[in-house]
């Protein structure tokens, strides 16, 4: 009977270790599993083994209910990162930087509202609350219940095999490649947010130094953007427009025929066409990053770079226009809150969401679509209320950016669209986003059908209002999410130049674009933060003169 009893004790304790050890195993591993890619082949994290094996060995006294709840609670605080971060290369293409993407927290958060409503999106937060909580108490019960079977030879066993899975994590890729197979998920998302902590703590001295390295302003440039000759400026930032629209084959049978029908109907509405790629900083969201970069001629991959630019007096290039005499305009739709940001870059005025008294209906996170900003811009914004001066405007086009859905037309009665009320009829048309996510080829095909829309809006604003004394310079902020462009991908995106004076494109042609609606793809792509620079430069006086390129 003791013998009987024994043995059942014995499998109890065996039991209990692998029930403890598939949870937390698990909980560690999940997130390299759903991220994809090499470190997903691992099967056995050392850490789990580690934290149950110690349990398992603790006294069942109050101090130590204590460790094994606090250990509980980093294991799903560590696993919590980890899906962040898997998140994070999912959908921008790098790693989370703990340091900085906090503040995205409220991005996040208007994203889920804009995407599934604010009572869905209160929920599905609540729902991961919970389920957070109820991981945290099955881990904690199950660590609690774990035991080394009785017997000295069941504990020496268990301390071999810890040290031998924990040399294996530490070397043992050095000595056999199915060494892959046990890893060390936690220690390496710890040392990988130690190790940007201090990069980010230096990058205030690196961003410096590139500032002073850098002119910060042209107010004294000899004949400052004259070559303009106080034509409107245009510069339209198209969320998600990357190169891959224009490269993947996924995706180059709807937007090239675009391309090939918006060249074709420029050159009939007696308008020229020149394209060339820029890189940009990010990929898959923070659009700022690229809008910054760009108006600043400083790279701003990250959020302290942007920060830390708000925070300086350094000028950009919205200065550069004020100073040559124009009134400077941003058009944001997708601005729903205060933008304090807008505010310090010096803008004479900004219409945000509130500001432009849109009548029509949201379309799931987009807050109205391209149509309507393009016809804003013309109606409203243009004219000016009377002020003479030229006028350079930021605009802010969002109809292309995720869930994707629903798919407008371009309406050809330009004059109807007015308030916008005219796009009552699509007010919850299109598939719910959280059906259409559910087949990522479907996710696709919408991403390229929203991008072939964003043209076609612009194309038939253009065609409609442009004239040789307008010069429009339309962009995408960056690439989509990896989960459109792939893993790898640049992060070029398309740019396209139109004006009805042909003598505004030469100095992109002698920049290195090309005639036409599609830019080479000869990998000579310059960064975003080139563009400053070289514009104010280009379209002033002084440049001519000079020989200045």
């Amino acid at each position: 009977m003791n013998d009987l009893n024994s043995r059942v004790s014995v499998v109890k304790g065996i039991l209990s270790l692998l029930l403890a050890f598939v949870l937390v195993n698990g909980l560690l591993l999940a997130p390299r599993w759903l991220s994809g890619g090499a470190s997903a082949s691992a099967w056995i994290a050392v850490e789990a083994a580690v934290v149950v094996g110690l349990c398992a060995f603790l006294p069942r006294s109050r101090w130590a209910l204590t460790v094994i709840a606090g250990a509980a609670l980093m294991l799903v605080a560590l696993t919590v990162t980890g899906l962040a971060d898997a998140a994070a290369r999912l959908s921008l293409a790098r790693p989370l930087n703990l340091y900085l993407d906090l503040y995205l927290a409220g991005a996040v958060h208007n994203l889920l509202v804009g995407t599934l409503g604010s009572v869905r999106a209160a929920l599905a937060l609540f729902g991961a609350g919970v389920g957070v909580l109820l991981l945290a108490l099955a881990a904690a019960h199950l660590l609690h219940r774990a035991r080394v079977p009785a017997g000295r030879w069941s504990a020496v066993g268990i301390g071999a095999l810890l040290a031998a899975l924990l040399s294996v994590g530490l070397w043992g890729e050095h000595v056999h490649p199915a060494a892959s197979k046990v890893a060390l998920p936690a220690v390496d998302l710890i040392v990988e947010q130690v190790h940007y902590m201090g990069r980010m703590l230096a990058e205030r001295e690196t961003f410096s130094e590139e500032m002073a390295s850098k002119r910060a302003g042209y107010s004294d440039h000899p004949g400052l953007l004259q070559r303009l000759e106080g034509r409107d400026v245009l510069l339209a930032f198209i969320e998600s427009y990357g190169v891959t629209a224009l490269d993947d084959p996924l995706y180059a049978p709807i937007v090239l025929p675009r391309l090939g029908d918006m060249a074709d109907r420029l050159e009939a509405a007696g308008l020229h066409l020149a394209s060339g790629r820029l890189v940009a900083p990010s990929q898959g969201g923070q659009s700022w990053l690229g809008h910054g970069t760009l108006l600043s001629g400083l790279w701003l991959d990250n959020q302290l770079r942007y920060e830390l630019l708000l925070t300086s007096v350094r000028e950009t290039l919205i200065d550069d226009f004020r100073h040559a005499g124009y009134r400077t305009v941003a058009l944001m739709p997708a601005i729903t809150l205060a933008w304090p940001e807008g505010e310090r870059l010096g803008f004479d005025r900004i219409f945000a969401h509130r500001d432009i008294g849109y009548a029509g209906p949201a379309l799931n996170w987009v807050t109205m679509p391209d149509q309507f900003t393009w016809s804003y811009l013309q109606e409203t914004v243009r004219p000016g209320g009377g002020d003479p001066r030229p006028l350079f405007a930021t605009v802010g086009l969002i109809s292309s950016h995720a869930p994707w859905t629903p798919i407008l037309p371009v309406l050809d009665d330009w004059d109807a669209i007015g308030d916008g009320a005219i796009f009552a009829p699509w007010d919850g048309a299109g598939e719910p986003p959280e059906e259409l996510w559910r087949d990522s080829d479907r996710v696709r095909e919408h991403f390229a059908l929203s991008i072939d829309y964003a043209v076609h809006a612009m194309t038939a604003y253009a065609e409609r209002y442009l004239d040789e004394g307008t010069l429009l310079i339309a962009l995408g902020d960056h690439q989509p999410a990896p989960l459109i462009t792939g893993d790898g991908a640049s992060q070029d995106v398309p740019v396209h130049v139109i004006s009805g004076d042909p003598e505004l494109l030469e100095p992109f042609l002698d920049w290195g674009f090309v005639p036409g609606a599609v830019p080479a793809s000869d990998g000579s792509a310059r960064g975003m933060d080139a563009f400053r620079d070289w514009f104010v430069r280009a379209f002033s006086v002084s440049a001519m003169s000079t020989g200045q390129d």
